[in-house]
């Protein structure tokens, strides 16, 4: 589970960004809970607008993006974008502190925070791949998850607690100096331990080529339009927790206390993720299905402390979706796209909240947030139900007796859906020593052993040639999910014929 962190370089990373994420918590709770109560009269439409104002960037900037983190030094560009976040935080802590700041400093807040998230997401989660070796990649990025998921256990506790002690504005002070500890972390990053990914070239048609290579990956644009749905209508948390807090009559405390229970099923679902070996795209479909069943559940609990215990489920599907598709998109994308892909998943992700939340704020505001919920629900079952078709359809999915237990049905494919290959039976096969092979043929064959040895060579190749251990795919079927390491290991090599 945490074999990622025997790597020094993604140890102190890890650290660092634990720390830093803790402080966006807090800042992110304290956002919208100014927002919504400090600044507005529980207006959920007004932190609508301001989640789109914060996400909108990172769809509209992605063929920029994307590159910046395929062809310059990801590790200078995280320096630069923390610093700049850094700063921002300090800048509106200090407005709310000093009793200065209007709605508007909000918007613009948000706006300016959207931007240079914009540049740090893509560096950020492709960052991964230069502190680990790939096979270590899936892994790295499931307990980066963690990372952020434990973050939101204690951030939006600790924010809560805060306002009401010290007010809002010092949330976000103090948010400002934890950047100091990623900050840290990248300046004793070991240079030489970091792997040096492939740069794009400089060459004509760089801005578009993500979008190319994921029109042509047909799991992946099924990947893309899930986590679309999901992002978009199904990870309003803030809209949630905030709106079920006031409908159940509770304060800013209680708030922040939603988003770290949800963070109990989060971080549960992160390291259940960094068990597993490789991400598989039916990982990604049952977690939409069960995060379906999970908000439905919430939006019917009757009292706080059951709808509290309900956003638990919440908190593992929603991270199980996204971690699993995270690392299976990184994993299978070619190294030199690997930050335009990351960037157009990320826009996909995030850019999909100024659709959705002002959508559900406004569902919250006119029906009730129970209903806000239930949308959610309906988009995690749509999301699930395009993944199983497109299992269905395209890779042949069907239902089957099961060889061994009569009642247990089975599933079987056409086509391995993901990285899944089951290794293949072999048989032993009898081996002679070359000492005993030249006598048996000197005793049949006499002065003629040369030439007939050459024939029954000839006539071993023909044969080995014709036992594959892995049968032939033709190479239109092939997908980059289908390469593993099982596979890696009992595919035979071809030899050059040799006459020596």
């Amino acid at each position: 589970m945490f074999r990622s962190l025997a790597h020094r370089n993604y140890r102190i990373w890890f650290i660092g960004a634990l720390v830093s994420n803790v402080g966006a918590w807090m800042q992110a709770t304290a956002q919208n809970w100014v927002v919504l109560t400090e600044l507005t009269d529980n207006d959920a439409f007004a932190v609508g607008i301001t989640m789109a104002l914060q996400f909108a960037p990172q769809l509209l900037l992605v063929p920029i993006t994307g590159l910046i983190a395929d062809r310059f030094d990801r590790r200078k560009i995280l320096m630069v974008t923390q610093t700049l976040l850094m700063l921002l935080g300090l800048a509106l802590g200090l407005l709310l502190v000093f009793g200065h700041a209007e709605l508007w400093h909000l918007y613009l807040f948000a706006l300016a925070l959207g931007l240079v998230n914009a540049i740090d997401n893509p560096a950020r989660q492709t960052f991964v791949s230069d502190l680990v070796s790939n096979s270590d990649m899936s892994n790295a990025v499931a307990l980066n998850s963690a990372s952020f998921n434990t973050a939101r256990m204690i951030g939006p506790a600790v924010a809560g607690f805060l306002i009401v002690l010290v007010g809002s504005g010092w949330v976000f002070i103090i948010n400002a100096f934890t950047f100091l500890a990623v900050l840290g972390a990248l300046a004793m990053l070991k240079g030489r331990q970091l792997k040096r990914s492939p740069r794009a070239p400089r060459a004509k048609g760089q801005f578009v080529a993500g979008f190319r290579y994921v029109a042509g990956r047909p799991d992946l644009v099924v990947v893309f339009v899930m986590v679309f749905l999901i992002g978009a209508f199904g990870m309003n948390f803030p809209i949630f927790s905030s709106t079920m807090a006031v409908e159940f009559g509770r304060g800013a405390g209680e708030y922040g206390l939603l988003s770290s229970i949800l963070a109990i099923g989060s971080l549960t679902g992160a390291l259940l993720a960094a068990r597993r070996e490789r991400a598989r795209i039916r990982v990604v479909i049952l977690a939409c299905a069960f995060l379906g069943f999970a908000t439905l559940t919430a939006a019917l609990m009757p009292t706080y402390w059951t709808f509290a215990a309900s956003t638990i489920l919440i908190g593992l599907g929603a991270v199980t979706i996204l971690t699993t598709a995270n690392g299976y998109v990184q994993t299978t994308t070619e190294p030199e796209l690997r930050g335009r892909v990351m960037a157009l998943y990320m826009a996909i992700l995030a850019g999909g909240t100024p659709i959705g939340a002002p959508i559900v704020g406004a569902v919250a505001d006119g029906m009730g947030p129970r209903w806000a919920l239930g949308l959610a629900a309906v988009a995690a079952m749509v999301a699930a139900l395009i993944g199983l078709g497109w299992l269905v359809m395209s890779r042949g999915m069907r239902l089957t007796r099961h060889p061994r237990y009569a009642w247990r049905p089975a599933v079987q494919f056409s086509d391995a859906p993901t990285a899944a290959i089951a290794a293949v039976a072999t048989q032993s096969v009898p081996t002679v020593g070359v000492d005993q092979l030249e006598r048996e043929i000197e005793r049949e064959f006499g002065r003629d052993r040369d030439a007939e040895r050459e024939r029954r060579i000839d006539r071993d190749r023909e044969r080995a040639s014709e036992r594959e251990l892995v049968p032939r795919v033709p190479n239109d079927r092939l997908v980059p999910a289908d390469f593993s390491e099982e596979v890696a290991l009992t595919s035979p090599i071809r030899l050059p014929k040799s006459r020596a």
